[in-house]
């Protein structure tokens, strides 16, 4: 395979880094990636390895803040910067794989950014995977939580009010053990207007998933700890699409495609695209 990296101005001319893995023949298909919170586009190696042989060209970005992109970490203005960053990006590849039929694979809260994209940009996809999506509103998150995060989102937007347990993302060691010695991953604790915009996010997308048309398959591991396991049912249930999938794997944590039984679940995608390609 070939490997590619650049840069792009994205939100307020920041420097956005992207990277790509393009198969050496005839490309089928792109898969656009958009990480999760605090990491990277580089820890998608177990998808890249798996789909480009297959023709398959993956495309992806670090969001601004986050790995080799500007910005202070995880800090935003509003949660527009990654999606209007994310549709330089689109506009790019699109450019780049002229008439090729273009996915696009979210996990966590890349997850959300994507469920969010694709309320307003659903027509530019020929279809999503949807993994461990951060699109519901924990049962702990009471309306007092609620309006003490706008207050310290409007006073003290940079303030780390959330933590993240490593420990949690894969039953792999050596993922986790990866996970926290990596320097491009941001082990603070996230700031306050980017919970904030997330959880506006959140309720947008509760709210009009029923406009989603677009054919979708979402990811979930049963026992995952770091997003409510059922936002992927909720996401399911309430998207319009008359071609949408579910797979919840059982005692899986929050990273599906780096746990120890990653074959199964890259398989699962790998025949879900082939059908919808």
């Amino acid at each position: 395979m070939n490997h590619i990296e650049g840069n792009f101005k994205g939100v307020r001319n920041a420097d956005i880094y992207y990277q790509a893995w393009l198969p050496t023949g005839e490309v089928k298909a792109v898969l656009l990636v958009v990480h999760g919170l605090g990491e990277h586009s580089g820890r998608y190696m177990n998808v890249v390895n798996h789909f480009v042989p297959l023709g398959y060209a993956v495309y992806a970005l670090d969001h601004l803040g986050h790995g080799k992109s500007a910005g202070e970490r995880e800090v935003i203005e509003r949660f527009d910067d990654f999606t209007s960053t994310l549709t330089t990006f689109y506009n790019m590849v699109k450019g780049w794989q002229a008439g090729k039929p273009i996915f696009l694979l979210g996990h966590s809260m890349g997850g959300l950014i994507a469920s969010h994209y694709l309320l307003d940009h659903q027509a530019d996809f020929k279809g999503a995977v949807i993994s461990a999506p951060a699109v519901k509103v924990g049962e702990a998150i009471t309306p007092t939580t609620i309006m003490m995060g706008k207050i310290l989102s409007a006073i003290a937007p940079k303030m780390g009010i959330l933590g993240l347990d490593a420990s949690l993302i894969s039953h792999d060691p050596e993922v986790v053990k990866a996970y926290v010695n990596d320097p491009l991953v941001f082990h603070g604790k996230t700031p306050a207007r980017l919970a904030a915009e997330m959880l506006k996010a959140m309720l947008r997308v509760s709210a009009e998933a029923g406009t989603i048309t677009l054919p979708f398959i979402v990811i979930q591991g049963s026992e995952d700890k770091l997003v409510d396991p059922g936002g992927a049912q909720l996401l399911y249930d309430k998207a319009g699409s008359p071609d949408k999938t579910i797979k919840i794997y059982a005692g899986f944590y929050h990273e599906v495609f780096n746990e120890p039984e990653k074959s199964r679940v890259l398989g699962d995608v790998e025949a879900w695209l082939a059908a919808h390609g």
